[in-house]
């Protein structure tokens, strides 16, 4: 008898207890019913052929209690499809069965073969064959059931589970969660503060997962047996460089200053990020870590190393601090006016005098300020995964205008809190300090820097802890040994913004508080840090 080839293409449909859409299934099938087998259209019993493509059709449009009905064991079959597929949710399924071979007059059973692809998901196809067997049943033809018709290898109480590469938990550096994964994702983990960071942080825990995945025979002892893929194992958690503590207390601190405020915490010994934390009137863009402002009297740290590394004065050297000063075309005054009449430098430093370090600059060359900057970390570039960070700028000034505006943290010097905590950690490390925000995945240094000699960082510590036992940032005292700069600097858009930098043993920071007007606020801010930490 001869061949006839059928051709079926397939709606979509559903089944609610089984999360499996046929998008297209094409079943062909072969020979035409034996004798006495019946023509499927001239409504006597189904052929060998015409059951097995309606098999195959039903179990392809995710209908298994359908598909069943054309087995020799209905209710078993139905059980054991609609587990069996339990496991692929939104899957689909296309069928493709190969012509059966002839059956004898007096044969009872033929054995055939289809070809099931899968689609499980973007770029995850999984195709094989299965063996579709079709014996003699109540006065027709119905298909063999067993778990094997699904996939070869698929036992009783099995079923196909697609498993993917969880991706690393991400812990903080005592290795608490920071981050945990959830419905595929990695999010923020319960006990975790609100940080910046950690949408990088997340996005560098998916690259890990690297998008290994498999599909499962898996039973209900748990146990599962590979049918495809690459295993799909848990990745080993991510050990970043925060520190839970540091960054409560940092995100606790910005968020009590009602205005837009910044936080960036680094260890000078081995550069790790300790935290980073701006609150909600700040915004969502990280501007702890790539706005730049004016850093106001900050800067003096960098201006200060420029000073005594050039011999230009010493911490010692008595140096007139007037409240006004008239210096070539500008006029500089300090905060109030103050006059301190002649004062060492040391003091002019604590009290922020803007008058003396301008009156320094103008005997600086064009390039003093941008070297001493560059030596202190505010012009060096780094490539940390998950975070984008921008440490400032500051360029040569041949005018001398230009360059006692930048001695004061006006001009065109510009820093972020990131890099002005940099320049914190620096002074108290006395070496180059590289940031860091992984215990395991390195930093790219795409412009380093040297810091400056030790004997000038020495002399400008020593500065710095006078700014706190007796002067702009005495509200510090008795938090053990602070040391540190304030500032205040107006920006282009006509704020006056706030600044503390500084460092305590094995701590350097940078608070920024825009808007406050004064350095007031950041050094209340600082406060609040120092005194939540453990």
């Amino acid at each position: 008898m001869g061949t006839r080839t059928r051709r079926w293409v397939l709606g979509t449909a559903a089944l609610a207890v089984v999360a499996i859409v046929a998008a297209a299934a094409v079943v062909l099938w072969g020979p035409a019913p034996v004798a006495g087998d019946g023509d499927p259209d001239a409504g006597a019993p189904a052929g060998a052929g015409v059951v097995a493509s309606d098999f195959l059709a039903a179990f392809a449009r995710g209908a298994p209690a359908e598909a069943a009905v054309y087995t020799d064991a209905p209710d078993e079959a139905a059980a054991g499809l609609t587990a069996a597929i339990a496991g692929l949710a939104d899957a689909t399924l296309r069928a493709e069965l190969a012509p059966l071979p002839d059956v004898p007059a007096d044969g009872d059973r033929v054995r055939g073969t289809a070809t099931l692809t899968w689609t499980l998901g973007a770029g995850r196809t999984w195709r094989y064959e299965t063996a579709v067997e079709v014996r003699r049943h109540d006065g027709g033809w119905a298909v063999h059931w067993t778990p094997a018709l699904v996939h070869p290898r698929l036992g009783e109480g099995q079923r196909l589970e697609v498993r993917s590469a969880t991706g690393p938990a991400v812990l903080d550096g005592a290795g608490r969660p920071l981050l945990v994964w959830r419905g595929g994702a990695a999010v923020r983990a319960p006990d975790a503060p609100r940080s910046i960071l950690l949408p990088g942080l997340a996005r560098v825990a998916v690259e890990r997962a690297g998008g290994a995945w498999s599909v499962v025979a898996a039973g209900a002892d748990g146990a599962a047996a590979r049918l495809y893929g690459s295993p799909a194992t848990d990745a080993e958690p991510l050990r970043s460089t925060l520190d839970l503590d540091v960054q409560r207390a940092a995100r606790a601190a910005v968020d009590g200053t009602g205005l837009p405020a910044h936080l960036v915490a680094l260890r000078p010994s081995d550069g790790a990020v300790l935290a980073v934390a701006q609150n909600a009137a700040a915004g969502a863009a990280p501007h702890a870590l790539t706005g730049l402002y004016p850093p106001g009297s900050t800067f003096k740290i960098a201006t200060a190393t420029a000073v005594l590394h050039r011999g230009l004065a010493a911490p010692d050297t008595v140096l007139p601090c007037p409240g006004t000063a008239r210096l070539g075309t500008r006029t500089i005054p300090n905060d109030g006016e103050f006059d301190l009449g002649s004062v060492p430098l040391r003091t002019a430093f604590a009290e922020s005098c803007n008058t003396t370090f301008a009156r320094l600059a103008t005997r600086l060359p064009a390039d003093g300020l941008q070297q001493a900057a560059t030596r202190l970390g505010l012009n060096a570039d780094f490539t940390i995964p998950g975070a984008t960070t921008e440490a400032g700028t500051v360029t040569a000034a041949p005018d001398p205008v230009q360059r006692l505006e930048d001695a004061i943290g006006q001009g065109r010097v510009l820093a972020s809190p990131f890099g002005v905590a940099l320049m914190a950690a620096t002074v108290a490390e006395g070496a180059a300090v590289t940031p860091r925000l992984w215990r395991d995945l390195p930093t790219g240094v795409g412009t380093g820097y040297e810091p400056p000699p030790a004997p000038v960082l020495g002399q400008v510590r020593a500065m710095m802890r006078q700014v706190v036992t007796g002067g702009t940032g005495a509200a510090l005292a008795g938090r053990g040994a602070v040391y540190g700069k304030t500032g205040t600097a107006q920006a282009a858009e006509a704020e006056t913004h706030g600044w503390f930098a500084g460092f305590r043993d094995d701590l350097a920071f940078a608070v920024l508080v825009r808007g406050a007007g004064t350095s007031g606020p950041a050094v209340t801010a600082t406060a609040d840090f120092l005194d939540r930490l453990p």
